[in-house]
């Protein structure tokens, strides 16, 4: 993965919106063919060569330090984000619609850089935090408070809009949500174990067991919602055409490239008055001359940043099914697994061989839009066969992790985990229903949306 590869500075969407500018291509405003645009999709999308290089974007809610289920308010939000912007940190920082947090990690060239450099940005990010009352909660949906959209900017007018369309969830997703993404490099061209293809592929059938293993949001707004991953379950009920894998039956670049032209183009970008786009139009129609005005490479760029499959290609490969975690650093869990379990070779070919049999019960639908993916979302590892197959998953990654060099203390970590949680079929949110939670007596979170309960304010989140 090369230097902008993994969201940095340079290379990711800024903050106030804009689009990051293609290298090595004719500046914006050049008119381009269908063509064209279909190869600058492939090119930029799959950078392939060598994995090498791992990173990791983390999101956090933000509750009040001494009483959590306190509202912080829009104005002790801003100046929060205005002190922290300018921390001394090798990650990018950035603030979500909601107000939520974010680190991006600059590309490491191994696990335990990744994991050292970010671990001390969290210090310096939980440090000012703290100096201003607050702190970082990992919970993959608000548990209490209802969500605001804190940031008003075009991009997130019209995308709410937008999404408004097809119901509630997306502006939930916006407001409420947080997640560990990890990014790894797409792989090598050519065919086998390392191979793009079967990168692409691992990605997509190892996604369930990752929501089921690390599903840490039973509960959104204040009440028990019956999903184990309430954030997995909204982004499920996000229109397909944005949020779903394209046919994993096709060669990934090929595939990848005719659902980006496909997908409905949520807003154009101008200088004065709304960004809205015309409804139902794709952005294969924009590039045929349907649109409001000329299309731009500027225009695709942007336009990508606002498809949200559960697996991601932005050079690397971004994996966005994991619920944000608890405690200071239980988001290196999810990131170790995943890292060992792709870039160890001979833990990769084992990990294929686990999980490939899911893919049976993968019907009805692309991930996230199947059987599958929905009981790991609602079930976590109460599932058998998600239990099973993740139980013999983590146990790869813990044979792989010291032949990666990881350390002691991370693999230990894992180790925890895995005790803790995997091998006994539980996951992070069965911790939270146990102790944050009243449910009405004789009903239980497999009891689905109707078995609703209250967090009761004594067991605020840590």
């Amino acid at each position: 993965m090369s230097q902008s590869s993994i969201p940095s500075s340079a290379s990711s969407p800024r903050p106030d919106g804009g689009a990051p500018a293609w290298p090595g291509t004719a500046p914006p405003g050049t008119g381009l063919s269908e063509e064209s645009f279909s190869d600058l999709v492939r090119g930029i999308c799959f950078k392939t060569g060598p994995p090498r290089t791992v990173g990791v974007e983390l999101e956090w809610l933000v509750h009040d330090a001494a009483d959590p289920l306190r509202k912080v308010s829009a104005d002790r939000m801003r100046a929060a984000h205005t002190v922290l912007k300018d921390l001394p940190m090798t990650s990018l920082f950035t603030v979500e619609p909601g107000g939520q947090l974010e680190l991006s990690s600059a590309p490491a060239p191994s696990l335990a850089v990744c994991v050292e450099q970010v671990s001390a940005d969290m210090v310096v990010l939980r440090g000012a935090l703290a100096a201003l009352g607050l702190r970082v909660t990992g919970l993959g949906t608000e548990p209490s408070l209802p969500g605001e959209r804190l940031l008003r900017e075009p991009r997130y007018d019209a995308m709410e809009r937008y999404l408004d369309r097809a119901g509630p969830a997306g502006r939930h997703m916006m407001r409420s949500s947080a997640s560990v993404q990890v990014c790894l490099d797409a792989g090598y061209e050519e065919p086998g174990p390392q191979g793009h293809h079967r990168r692409w592929h691992l990605a997509h059938l190892l996604g369930p067991v990752l929501v089921a293993a690390f599903a840490n949001s039973p509960v959104h707004e204040g009440r028990l919602t019956g999903w184990r991953s309430t954030r997995q379950s909204l982004w499920a009920e996000i229109e397909p055409s944005r949020s779903a894998a394209p046919p994993l039956d096709a060669e990934p670049r090929a595939a990848w490239t005719e659902r980006v032209l496909d997908a409905p183009v949520m807003c154009v970008r101008a200088e004065d008055g709304p960004w809205d786009a015309p409804e139902g139009l794709t952005f294969r129609d924009w590039v045929r001359g349907e649109g409001p005005r000329p299309v731009t490479e500027e225009d695709l760029a942007y336009h990508l940043t606002t498809l949200f499959p559960p697996v991601r290609p932005r050079g690397h490969l971004e994996l966005r099914m994991i619920d944000a975690q608890p405690g200071e650093d239980g988001w290196r869990v999810p990131l170790a697994v995943t890292c060992a379990l792709f870039d160890d070779a001979e833990a990769t070919e084992t990990a294929y061989r686990i999980v490939k049999p899911l893919a049976e019960r993968a019907t009805g639908g692309p991930a996230p839009h199947n059987a599958l993916w929905e009981e790991a979302a609602r079930s976590g590892l109460a599932d058998p066969e998600l239990r099973e197959a993740a139980t013999a998953c983590f146990a790869t990654a813990l044979q792989a992790l010291p032949r990666m060099g990881a350390g002691e203390e991370l693999t230990a970590q894992v180790a925890a985990f895995t005790e803790r949680y995997t091998r006994v079929g539980r996951c992070p949110a069965d911790d939270f229903l146990d102790t944050c939670l009243d449910i009405r007596p004789g009903r239980g979170p497999a009891d689905g949306p109707a078995a609703h309960g209250t967090v009761r304010g004594e067991d605020a989140p840590a």
